[in-house]
């Protein structure tokens, strides 16, 4: 296929797919190679940027996908609203944390920092596609292990688990240790709040 021809197949693909695509996938899918996908995507990504168009191609570690243009969020939360999802509560937000620094952990491991049982909350995020089963233990009782998914990467606004805050301080444990992992969490949070807004005075290109 001509160049042109990749750009608009690209973007059919993952206008159809409606959630990240593997590039290995996308590689076999246009019949392409490695190199060649990663410019033809990086092409369109100039070009919704360059057009300000309402929609941006995201590289999500080894994937790609289709999402709307955050500038844009504005109007897409009032006209979508009712199928935006709730905040995460301080318990769903504290197991969270914990789970994408340590992963992949068991839910023993979770109750064990926290201090409290978590299977309700560990429920709530696998039901949100918030994290996910990542094998067992090779323990007695083998108990499954859990870690973050490419859904947590976008709702956090993330590329890849790098991007996560540092930690002050990895090495402290119970109470303390949980209220870094949550702060740390928080200013993703945070940073995806402004980055939804925008600024407060925009200024319109002439």
């Amino acid at each position: 296929m001509e160049l042109k021809e990749l750009e608009s197949a690209l973007e059919g693909v993952l206008f159809a797919a409606g959630e990240p695509v593997a590039v290995e996938r996308l590689c076999l899918g246009l019949e392409v190679d490695r190199p060649t996908l990663d410019a033809v995507a990086q092409r369109l990504m100039d070009k919704y940027s360059y057009d300000r168009r309402g929609i941006r191609l995201l590289k999500l570690d080894t994937s790609y996908q289709l999402c709307s243009a955050p500038e844009y969020a504005p109007y897409i939360r009032k006209t979508l609203e009712s199928r935006k999802p709730a905040r995460l509560s301080q318990p769903a937000l504290e197991v969270l944390a914990i789970i994408a620094y340590y992963q992949p952990v068991t839910r023993a491991y979770v109750d064990q920092v926290r201090g409290v049982d978590s299977s309700y909350t560990v429920g709530l995020l696998l039901e949100r596609e918030l994290i996910e089963e990542a094998g067992r233990l090779a323990v007695p009782g083998r108990p499954v292990q859990f870690r973050t998914t490419k859904n947590f990467l976008r709702s956090f606004g993330l590329s890849s688990l790098e991007e996560l805050p540092e930690l002050p301080n990895s090495s402290q444990e119970g109470s303390q240790m949980t209220l870094e992992l949550e702060n740390s969490l928080a200013r993703l949070r945070q940073a995806e709040r402004e980055a939804e807004e925008g600024p407060e005075d925009p200024v319109e290109k002439p």
